[in-house]
């Protein structure tokens, strides 16, 4: 026989496992001192620069030679 699933303690069990998640995400982006998080962010605009630099699809670049 199937285990009965009570949906309403289903629904607040995932609901308040998913807040957790986001809390900790908070946490984690919000706790810490302005020094770390501009660093982190140097890094983050860095990184992608770099990425973009090795990018292929470029469009052709316009020459004056017309």
């Amino acid at each position: 026989m199937a285990e009965i699933v009570n949906f309403n303690k289903a629904r607040k069990a995932r609901d308040k496992a998913a807040a957790k998640t986001q809390a900790a995400e908070n946490r984690a982006a919000h706790g810490r001192p302005k020094a770390e998080t501009q660093q982190s962010l140097l890094e983050r605009l860095a990184r992608d620069r770099a990425l973009d630099g090795h990018r292929r699809d470029r469009a052709p670049e316009a020459s004056d030679d017309d």
